[in-house]
């Protein structure tokens, strides 16, 4: 469990929930958080592409969850898995910069075509409510700072294109059919349960990695390059206000972060604090799509659902290393 803390006062035990990657880093997290606090039904739904069964296995076989492996790109797995659902919080996706430079068709297949099935389906099952993930990537080469929803650039990858076609489509399902999304803009999530193996793998959980084993961290650019890092319980807070909110007359796209900036530099120091290490990156040229800083606004989200995120990077960082050097240990 990333959080003890609540973050709802309805009984969620009367409603039943759809999770779409429920297999996966943030969609494992916010299942575990419905589990914790008595949700009538959970069910999942995951192709095991990039999830792992493994995120799961502790809760798969309680009574109120159900497990489905299928593929978004599916419609009538689609609408097989909205039977019966009261909320959807649709984490499914081919995440990565990188993976949609390689391979464009296949990020657009599940990120689009997916998306889209996952929208229609929600539609015609008359779902309450429909949360998604978004992304930080939207802004594209906009320079502004902090970012604000209603000021993006122009996309920098395949990846950040896919993403900003979701919010089209949940703002035209909006206006055409009355059927009324939110988009989450996740700035940089991280945490347990967080793939650390991979050529696609996020950028702390492999730090993490490398430096409790000695090995240099690789940086691209020179270090000053910052994010915004997000503990993964601050965007399961906002997964589940955003869920419960009874009134959203349109859709609506919202910035999910801590509203804070921290270089590669740092985040290595801070890692290296944690370890009680001094492990010195390496450097390399900048990947192709990268974005130099990001740093989110979050007023909307305070305005909106209430966000108000908990964890500070430095105690996500804490709570990350504590998590990954225990399950490294236990692997080796």
């Amino acid at each position: 469990m990333t959080s003890s803390n609540k973050y709802h006062s309805e009984d969620l035990s009367q409603y039943s929930f759809l999770i779409t990657g429920g297999a996966g880093f943030v969609g494992s997290n916010l299942v575990d958080y419905l589990i914790q606090h008595n949700a009538g039904k959970i069910r999942i739904l995951d192709n095991l592409s990039t999830g792992s069964i493994d995120n799961i296995k502790e809760f798969i076989n309680l009574p109120q969850i159900e497990f489905i492996k299928g593929d978004i790109r599916s419609f009538d797995t689609c609408k097989l898995a909205m039977s019966g659902i009261d909320y959807v919080s649709h984490q499914a996706a081919l995440g990565s910069v990188p993976r949609s430079i390689n391979d464009p068709l296949t990020s657009n297949d599940v990120n689009v075509t997916g998306f889209l099935n996952i929208l229609t389906a929600a539609k015609q099952a008359g779902i309450k409510r429909m949360v998604y993930a978004a992304s930080s990537s939207t802004y594209g080469d906009s320079n502004i700072l902090p970012k604000q929803e209603d000021i993006i650039g122009m996309p920098l990858s395949p990846y950040a294109v896919t993403k900003y076609v979701n919010e089209l489509y949940g703002h035209v399902f909006s206006m055409v059919y009355d059927f009324h999304s939110i988009g989450l803009r996740y700035f940089n999530v991280f945490g347990p349960k967080q793939n650390l193996k991979g050529p696609y793998a996020a950028v702390i959980p492999l730090f993490i990695s490398m430096i409790s084993s000695n090995q240099q961290p690789i940086i691209n650019g020179k270090g000053d390059n910052s994010r915004d890092f997000t503990f993964v319980s601050n965007v399961i807070q906002a997964n589940i206000k955003a869920m419960l909110k009874v009134e959203i007359p349109r859709h609506t796209v919202l910035n999910i972060a801590c509203g804070n900036q921290t270089s590669l530099m740092e985040l290595i120091d801070t890692v290296n604090s944690e370890l009680g290490t001094d492990v010195k990156p390496g450097f390399q040229e900048p990947r192709q799509g990268d974005v130099m800083h990001s740093l989110a606004d979050i007023s909307k989200a305070r305005k909106e659902i209430g966000y108000d995120p908990q964890v500070s990077f430095k105690e996500g960082i804490s709570k990350t290393v504590a998590y990954f050097t225990s399950h490294l240990a236990k692997e080796n």
